[in-house]
């Protein structure tokens, strides 16, 4: 602790973790601290079953027909990873991908006049669809050729054994560059001097640092609430209805099918993940809360996913940084969204690299140096 670094890193979320691993590759002396006894804080994967019972506080434990506790990693923010998007770029470039094994999600469907038709994912699928006109179905078969023919069925990808891999797989990253980790740490203080951070101090020990990453929780000060995220995960014995019994799936209810100005996401998942016990799926379904009774904004798709075994509803808020952190040398991510992929929060660490730098995010950056401690060419 009591030693000087170039970046201290609060919280093991995925954007924390990338962004050290970044930090650690580009030659910085990094320290990572999370106050939580696992990795992933707000995007961890939660398990034993038990475990999940306990966060949202259900009485009794899981019952027989769950299967074992240990056979489940649930994911408190689901979401898929786009095929050509910018966090498999990510992977790539860092080749943290030799850490995860990843499956393709079989299919998305959209929500139109109260029933579910999958999103085309082939030339024979789009011809026969009754979601689009002829001309949209020429357009989009050249979207296609583009998109999807690169992993057949769908652009999505989901990682086995649930998205808490994620963060651990570019913690190994920062290690591997001589990053320092510390789980299980509370955190006391943040010192600030004339305006600027120096240092941050837990169990009366005091590291310091040029400039601090950490979420929203670390700084309650420095952030504003600019939203709310209803999330509900779902427990299912049973694939979705009109699904063709997908192991896992995208559901999107568009906004203006249910009245409202955001849309309703449902991401499926399943035994079929190594996150599940066999036999039973996973729905979560998320949106951004615009009503005083969020429970009842997401009722459409709740009814898409009957019957429903057991459900978990958490209610988060959206935290932004009040500041750009150029002054303080705090720089603090956003609170994840409800959108079903990865995008947005790739975003945010681009934004946060360049306040942080002063230069634009290049994905070159994130490339493994020739010499790392794997040795290998």
């Amino acid at each position: 602790m009591n030693e000087e670094y170039d970046v201290i890193v609060l919280g093991t979320g995925l954007t924390e973790c990338i962004l050290s691993g970044i930090m650690s590759v580009n030659g910085k002396k990094v320290l990572h601290m999370d106050r939580n006894p696992y990795y992933g804080g707000e995007s961890a994967s939660i398990t034993p079953l038990e475990d999940l019972y306990k966060r949202f506080k259900i009485p009794g434990s899981p019952p027989e027909s769950m299967g074992r506790g240990r056979d489940w990693n649930v994911d408190l923010i689901p979401k898929f990873l786009m095929a050509n998007g910018q966090l498999v770029k990510m992977l790539l470039y860092t080749e943290v991908t030799r850490y995860l094994d990843f499956k393709v999600t079989e299919g998305s469907f959209v929500y139109k006049g109260g029933k579910i038709y999958k999103v085309p994912s082939t030339e024979a699928e789009a011809l026969a669809s009754s979601l689009m006109g002829l001309f949209e179905k020429r357009r989009f078969r050249k979207f296609l050729v583009e998109s999807l023919a690169r992993y057949g069925k769908s652009p999505y990808l989901y990682p086995l054994y649930g998205l808490g891999e994620l963060p651990q797989g570019f913690a190994r990253l920062s290690a591997i560059y001589g990053g320092t980790y510390m789980l299980n740490k509370p955190i006391e203080e943040i010192i600030v001097q004339n305006g600027k951070v120096i240092g941050v101090k837990s169990e009366g020990e005091i590291a310091r640092c040029k400039q601090l990453i950490c979420d929203p929780s670390y700084v309650k000060d420095r952030v504003e609430k600019v939203g709310q995220v209803i999330r509900v995960i779902c427990i299912l014995s049973h694939p979705i209805k009109n699904t063709n019994d997908a192991n896992s799936c995208q559901i999107i209810i568009p906004q203006n099918q249910v009245n409202r100005k955001s849309d309703i996401y449902v991401c499926m998942i399943s035994f079929a993940h190594n996150v599940a016990a066999q036999g039973k799926y996973i729905a979560i379904v998320s949106t951004t809360v615009e009503t005083k009774e969020p429970e009842k904004e997401i009722r459409p798709a709740l009814e898409l996913l009957e019957p429903i075994e057991q459900k978990f509803v958490s209610i988060s808020d959206l935290l932004v940084p009040k500041d750009l952190g150029t002054e303080s040398q705090i720089f603090i991510s956003r609170t994840y969204d409800a959108t079903t992929h990865f995008e947005t929060t790739c975003d945010d660490i681009k934004n946060i690299y360049k306040r942080m730098t002063g230069s634009e995010f290049d994905f070159e950056e994130m490339k493994r140096k020739k010499n790392d401690i794997y040795g290998e060419d």
